[in-house]
């Protein structure tokens, strides 16, 4: 009688306690790996401030060159280069993503 009544009751608790546990556990899990740790935002903030600073170098740099030459820009590189101003933006967006995507892969290992 005993057997009868105790194989009911693990499959009570095996379907409504154990099966819902293990899954919020790997849901937590899953939750905990797709963020980034505290190195990879610092990390993430230096490279942040480090493509500022190189970004207004840059541009000091070209004030300083068109004041000394307007046309430097035609003569060192092709027109096709700058028809588009966004696209070396979009390229260095482009970049960080995929910066982004290889330090979370790093982390998942």
């Amino acid at each position: 009688m005993d057997e009868s009544i105790i194989i009911p009751i693990l499959g009570i608790f095996a379907l409504f306690i154990a099966m819902p546990w293990i899954i919020f556990h790997y849901i937590t899990k899953w939750k905990q790996q797709a963020t980034l740790s505290v190195p990879d935002e610092k990390l993430l903030d230096e490279l942040h401030s480090a493509a500022k600073r190189l970004n207004d170098r840059l541009e000091t740099i070209e004030r300083i060159m068109s004041a000394e030459n307007p046309d430097w820009k035609q003569k060192a590189l092709p027109m096709e280069r700058y028809k588009d101003d966004d696209a070396g933006l979009l390229g260095r967006a482009d970049e960080l993503l995929a910066e982004q995507e290889r330090l979370l892969s790093r982390k998942g290992r």
